[in-house]
């Protein structure tokens, strides 16, 4: 014979509990501990009513049976009960040979219980389970109200001599298995005084484990998330890499210590921590739990309790245990080291597997306490990037649509999860605007992926949205070139320094920095926007005042956050007027010369670190230390525009929609007058608005007025302008 279920199992362990507190009563009896008294029925449980809910044959007919009866009933009674016990033992036995684990031998397993403390907890679960026993209890310890058993209760039930009653009391302290793990609670009564009169229950949770429900704790809803189990196929990692993984986990999972190494993969955001542990979890055949531990830390008086209830339905379920660790800078230092403490100290106490995740290394302090296997997870590169993109797109981009991928991917230095968020935000986005089902196309998928690359960059700088196009901008012919092999290099920088193995060649260098030199109004910041128009990532521009400061180590502390903060935000850093901040280093006669060196050295450390698209504009090329300009991957020179070029100019900086007279003499204005780009854009838009004042065309009155503002703002004289004295009309 084998139990078929955990129900069958907790019946014979109710069966032998029936017989200890049938034993129990008689000797209560014995002692004329209850006094008969019938017309107070609804304030006590009589003998009768007790008889009933423990007969089955159990009870002899002893009311007028003297003491040897007695005597002899209780003997039998405990004899039944070692029957029952051995028979349990000897079926529990069966029913696992035969692949069945049943809850209450698992638990034992699990949390190193002993066969006395078993008992104890069947003693305190049968209330919770068949509420008979309320009664029951109620009427063995004297009171109506007292419906679970005290201690004294259980030692009387399990302890039948003075010796005995002394050998169990070691199990009832805090620090025993059952109460430190919280298989047990113990409730206070306020009518007893001793530690005796305290009686106990079983924990919610365990009462359904004992059931054979595997539901979560309720109590971790705002805090567990079990993630589905997902295959390889998912992953998109370097072969040789993943079999280091597996690996790895098969080594964890195989150590017989109760303490296994704590896996900690570490990398950036995004790069598929998380995912990872999924599938070495799932090809384990282990379910996985991720805990928001900011959510936990947002109740720091019940972190240490909530931490030991995830970790306790760790063993429970059983499952993996991720966390996903904060960044330090997310609390202060005195924070982190509490909560990094308490997070050890519960793991070390009741961890079974638990997964670390995070952006950085793990902190000093955990790998000091724990036993950690850490791995960093690298960024995908570009060809995996691709296939990222193809796994998540699964057919929604058209034939046409899916040749331009890798100008997406060229564009956007994104992670595996960023690629799968971007495609459902460009699902999504699709559903709203257009009712029938149609292929995604690129440019959707281009603004879902400049969305995921936002980052805190727009605090530390000016995000600049591009207006301008090829079309706009007038330059010469080589300038225009090199802006076009700017351009080129990003669209083709992974096959280079990937596929054609430059990247072994750079340690560091692998971003592209650019000078723009020029006069102002040339076409500096145009440029700029036109190169993030066309690569179609952000553009921000350093706002230097913010940069710069007179303090010490202020200002290599404000570039190491804009460079921090840039790294992975896929766009252009464009420092106007660079000569302020990127300038000649100095001989040094003082300090302060020798913290100004000290801040050069640091930027151009930085500058060589960092991968992005970096632009440098100055009005003064002669200024800056020729150790950047070595660093330069394009010097463009922005010439003041000659007058081909400001007829040029004269000629496209008007839109479309604006109405221009035919006296407008373009040729006479780009000869006349040496005006750069940015003035002539300026007289433009005045006079723009002395024609829209005069419900007018734009006629050369508007614009000679508007050029003699522009003479006035520059502090030269009017001479050599004729501006007619009559009203325009």
């Amino acid at each position: 014979m084998i139990y078929s279920n955990c129900h069958e199992h907790l019946l014979d362990e109710l069966r032998w509990l029936n017989r200890l507190i049938a034993a129990h009563v008689l000797r209560l009896r014995r002692v004329n501990f209850y006094e008969g008294v019938r017309d107070f029925r609804n304030f006590f449980v009589d003998d009768a009513e007790i008889d009933v809910l423990l007969n089955a044959g159990i009870f002899e007919d002893s009311e007028h049976a003297d003491g040897q009866k007695h005597e002899e009933q209780v003997k039998s009674l405990l004899s039944q009960a070692e029957q029952i016990r051995t028979e349990i033992n000897r079926k529990a036995e069966k029913t696992l040979k035969q692949g069945m684990e049943l809850p209450l031998n698992e638990l034992a397993k699990r949390f190193g219980l002993s066969d006395f403390e078993l008992q104890f907890l069947v003693i305190c679960l049968a209330p919770q389970i068949d509420a008979r026993y309320e009664k029951l209890y109620a009427y063995v310890q004297d009171n109506i109200a007292r419906k679970f058993p005290s201690v004294d209760l259980i030692l009387s039930l399990l302890g039948h001599n003075a010796a005995e009653r002394l050998h169990l009391l070691p199990y009832f302290q805090r620090s025993s298995p059952l109460l430190h793990y919280g298989l047990l609670e113990y409730q206070e009564d306020s009518t007893g005084t001793s530690a005796a009169q305290h009686f106990l229950r079983a924990d919610g949770r365990i009462v359904h484990y004992l059931l054979g429900i595997q539901a979560p704790d309720h109590r971790l809803r705002p805090y567990l998330r079990f993630l589905p189990p997902i295959s390889w196929q998912a992953v998109v990692i370097e072969d040789q890499f993943q079999k280091r993984l597996q690996t790895l986990f098969r080594d964890i999972i195989s150590d017989q210590n109760r303490l296994r190494p704590t896996l900690c993969l570490h990398g950036r955001n995004g790069v598929g921590k998380k995912t990872i542990a999924q599938a070495l979890c799932s090809e384990a055949g282990i379910a996985l739990a991720a805990v928001d531990i900011q959510k936990l830390q947002r109740k720091p008086e019940k972190f240490s309790e909530n931490l030991r209830l995830i970790l306790r339905e760790g063993i429970l379920q059983p499952c993996a245990i991720y966390f996903e660790l904060p960044n330090a800078s997310d609390h202060n230092g005195q924070d982190a080291d509490t909560y990094l403490s308490d997070l050890a100290l519960e793991i070390m106490d009741l961890g079974w597997l638990v997964i670390f995740g995070s952006e950085h290394p793990p902190p000093g302090l955990l790998s000091d306490m724990l036993n950690i296997i850490e791995t960093e997870i690298p960024s995908p590169n570009y060809q995996a990037q691709k296939n990222i993109w193809k796994l998540h797109l699964n057919g929604q981009l058209s034939k046409k649509e899916l040749s331009n991928l890798d100008l997406l991917t060229a564009s956007f230095d994104l992670t595996g999860g960023q690629i799968a968020r971007a495609v459902r935000q460009a699902e999504q986005q699709a559903r709203i605007l257009h009712s029938a089902k149609r292929k995604l196309t690129l440019a959707e998928l281009i603004k879902a992926s400049r969305q995921q690359s936002q980052t805190t960059l727009e605090k530390l700088a000016l995000k600049m949205e591009p207006h301008y196009t090829w079309e706009d901008i007038v330059l010469p012919e080589d300038a225009l070139a090199q802006l076009r092999e700017i351009c080129q290099w990003v669209t083709h920088r992974n096959k280079v320094l990937g596929e054609w193995g430059f990247e072994k060649k750079l340690s560091q260098g692998k971003g592209i920095n650019v000078l723009f030199a020029g006069p102002t109004g040339t076409g500096k910041t145009m440029a700029a926007e036109i190169i993030a128009s066309e690569l179609r990532v952000d553009l921000y521009k350093i706002d230097l005042s913010g940069v710069v400061s007179k303090y010490i180590g202020e200002t290599e502390k404000n570039l190491d956050r804009i460079f921090t903060a840039a790294e992975h935000a896929n766009a252009i850093l464009f420092f106007d007027e660079a000569d302020a901040l990127f300038g000649k280093r100095s001989e040094v006669r003082d300090s302060h010369d020798r913290y100004a060196n000290i801040e050069i050295s640091y930027l151009l450390q930085k500058m060589e670190q960092y991968e992005g698209i970096t632009i440098l504009a100055t009005n003064l090329r002669q200024n800056l230390d020729e150790a950047f300009t070595r660093r330069l991957a394009f010097t463009v020179h922005f010439p003041f525009p000659d007058a081909q070029n400001r007829f040029d100019i004269w000629k496209k900086i008007w839109p479309k929609q604006t109405p221009l007279a035919k006296d407008i003499e373009f040729e006479n204005l780009a000869n006349g007058y040496k005006f750069s780009g940015g003035n002539i854009k300026n007289i433009a838009l005045a006079a723009a608005f002395l024609a829209a004042e005069n419900n007018s065309e734009v006629n050369m009155m508007t614009i000679h007025k508007a050029l003699k503002r522009e003479y006035q703002k520059m502090g030269k004289l009017v001479e050599d302008l004729e501006i007619s004295n009559e009203t325009i009309k």
